[in-house]
């Protein structure tokens, strides 16, 4: 640790100062999570050319100053990538999120901006986080927006450069349910006998709910869920009051679509993350964080052999630094992939067998193509949480650990004698990390998956503008920005170790998807909040159609690029001819197999040992 930090924090960045230049869409979340986190933090705007970018210095404390900077492009020129519109067409963001309705549509909240500031305040904890353990620490960060937008769509790359097809067709269709009464709702099991159960009570055909349940079950991976038409037709027969009682009955959930004004009513202004000791009572210990000497007798058959101790590196700023994942689906999983994307040594925890995760189709190499994009050069190690002495193998693990991150079903930790203070007891210098779907903040929550809380939060209306109904995205849009949140957070949540903050020992970070539906929506809200419409106007980021293809114009041209007909031109043509007439455009990615060659991305894209598409590292050091 650094001798020039102090020793005794509340927030990881008390006594910090912050300086912040450029746009505010691609500096508004990075000032503000910087501000939350303790500094003191002044912004400027700064406008520049058709791709502008923002700086971002932070100093004091008794740290060196690390300085980020952020575009939209990563590559010369931008190709015509120079907002949040343009990264969504090239990335094939509008791509993924369009599936349902058959053509590419951009989301209407900014979500790639969004990403885009969670991951260079990332790279800025992680270059003070090197300085405070005594490492070589870059001085300077890069991210880009293009660049989110690959890690965005990372799992669906992936699979589109697998060996093989989808275990699901690929086509229109998909939930929201409307009730007889109007209702806009989510259904939501993961048991296929509840899903049998529910549509049988409301009367649907046998064969329509058997032929319903696979797409359904597969719209995580596909983005789309082309289930017969009868079932929307069987919902649209019945009073919500009837369908509230189907799901109660069968063990499914439902969940009516709230609207950004009753999210913003509603709001408690909690922060993304909670951050606290890793046992409340903890008293403050002499020098800041030390960390614990394993328990005496620790068998070394018990855990795999941990690395070496290693010091940061200006390129891995987190060598040297251990987490244990126990990680389901999508949010912890992309969590420590980024912590490991940093240095970090990432131990999976995995039942016994293995994640089954590992089979779901498509393959490469006979691993799961999407398994792989988040899961890569992490090593594993097969635990039974339910039998006591894996239990114990691993809390004797955690001891020798930094950081331990989880998103298991809440309540099951502390009924496992696997909460923080369980892990106290061997690791008082831990960093818990949680990441949940609610966050125990609200008393009704449905369960908190993805879709079910895109509908809880008023999600489902922010990214969808006026003239198409509201409806959450089929895009897991929720689990990356969780899983984002939930690798700030932990970044976070060692800084505050290391500066001595909550008495000098570990600390216990919470993270949540309804914290990430905040985020995403808090312009919006701001908007209901005010009294206006929080909702952008019709036609917002939608693409036009050329000839073989699709173009997007930049936001602030979207109305003059629509007065032209393109139909009869070829993609190339239609945006050289917007060019000309002074509009920024560039050609939406349909296929994201395409990616490869996309002269947008400067052959970025490789391919790992499996033989698995992989996106680029989001952030450069130096």
């Amino acid at each position: 640790m650094a001798s020039s930090a102090p020793t005794q924090t509340v927030r990881p960045l008390d006594a910090l100062r912050c300086e912040a230049v450029g746009p505010p869409e691609l500096t508004g979340v990075v000032a503000g999570h910087l501000r939350l986190l303790g500094a003191t933090v002044h912004t400027a705007v700064a406008h520049g050319g058709e791709q502008p970018s923002a700086t971002v210095g932070l100093s004091g404390g008794g740290f060196a100053a690390v300085e980020a900077s952020t575009a939209w492009s990563s590559t010369p020129g931008g190709h015509g990538i120079a907002d949040e519109a343009t990264v969504q067409a090239a990335t094939g963001v509008m791509a993924v999120h369009g599936r349902r309705d058959g053509s590419p549509r951009g989301l209407a909240a900014d979500f790639i901006a969004t990403a885009t500031g969670v991951l260079t305040v990332q790279g800025m904890l992680a270059a003070l986080l090197a300085q405070a353990r005594g490492g070589a620490a870059p001085a300077r960060v890069g991210t880009s927006a293009d660049r989110a937008g690959l890690l965005a769509v990372s799992q669906y790359l992936a699979a589109a450069g697998a060996d093989e097809g989808e275990a699901a067709d690929i086509a229109p269709g998909g939930p929201p349910f409307t009730s007889a009464d109007g209702v806009v709702f989510e259904l939501e099991t993961l048991d296929p006998g509840a899903w049998a159960a529910f549509w049988r009570a409301l009367g649907a055909p046998a064969d329509a709910l058997r032929a319903g349940w696979r797409p359904f079950q597969f719209r995580y991976a596909t983005a789309c869920a082309p289930f017969p038409a009868v079932l929307h037709a069987t919902t649209r027969a019945h009073s919500w009051e009837r369908v509230r009682r189907a799901a109660s009955g069968s063990g499914a959930e439902v969940c009516a679509l709230r609207t950004l004004a009753e999210r913003a009513a509603e709001d408690d202004g909690v922060a993304p993350w909670v951050f606290g000791p890793l046992r409340p009572d903890t008293t403050a210990a002499p020098g800041g964080s030390t960390r614990t000497v394993p328990p005496a007798g620790l068998a070394p058959t018990l855990a795999p052999t941990l690395a070496p101790t290693l010091a940061p590196t200006p390129d891995r700023p987190l060598a040297g630094l251990t987490v244990l994942e126990a990680g389901r689906r999508i949010q912890a999983p992309l969590a420590a992939h980024l912590l490991g994307l940093l240095g970090a040594e990432v131990i999976r925890v995995e039942p016994p067998g293995g994640d089954p995760l590992r089979g779901m189709p498509p393959a490469c190499s006979g691993v799961s193509a999407r398994w792989l994009a988040l899961n890569r050069g992490k090593r594993a190690v097969e635990i039974d949480i339910k039998a006591g002495a894996d239990r114990r193998r691993l809390r004797e693990m955690a001891a020798e650990a930094d950081v331990f991150l989880h998103n298991w079903a809440p309540g099951k930790a502390a009924e496992l004698g696997l909460d923080a203070e369980d892990f106290a007891d061997v690791n008082p210098a831990l960093v818990y990390a949680y990441t949940s779907g609610w966050a125990d903040r609200l008393a009704d929550a449905p369960m908190g998956t993805d879709f079910m809380v895109q509908a809880r939060t008023g999600v489902g209306e922010a990214v969808r503008p006026h003239g198409e109904p509201p409806a959450p995205s089929l895009m897991t849009l929720l689990d990356v920005l969780g899983g984002l949140l939930g690798a700030e957070a932990v970044l976070a949540g060692l800084l505050t170790r290391e500066r001595g903050g909550h008495g000098g020992g570990g600390v216990r970070v919470d993270s949540s998807l309804l914290g990430a539906a905040d985020v995403l929506t808090a312009a919006a809200r701001r908007r209901a909040d005010a009294g206006t419409d929080p909702r952008r106007a019709a036609g917002f980021r939608r693409p036009l159609r050329t000839a073989d293809g699709w173009v997007a114009p930049a936001d602030a041209c979207g109305r003059a690029a629509a007065a032209y007909d393109l139909r009869e031109l070829a993609t190339d043509e239609a945006v050289r001819q917007l060019r000309g007439h002074g509009l920024t455009a560039t050609a939406v990615t349909t296929d994201l197999a395409d990616l490869h060659h996309d002269p947008r991305f400067a052959g970025s894209i490789s391919r790992d040992a499996h033989g698995a598409p992989a996106v680029p590292d989001p952030w450069s050091f130096a």
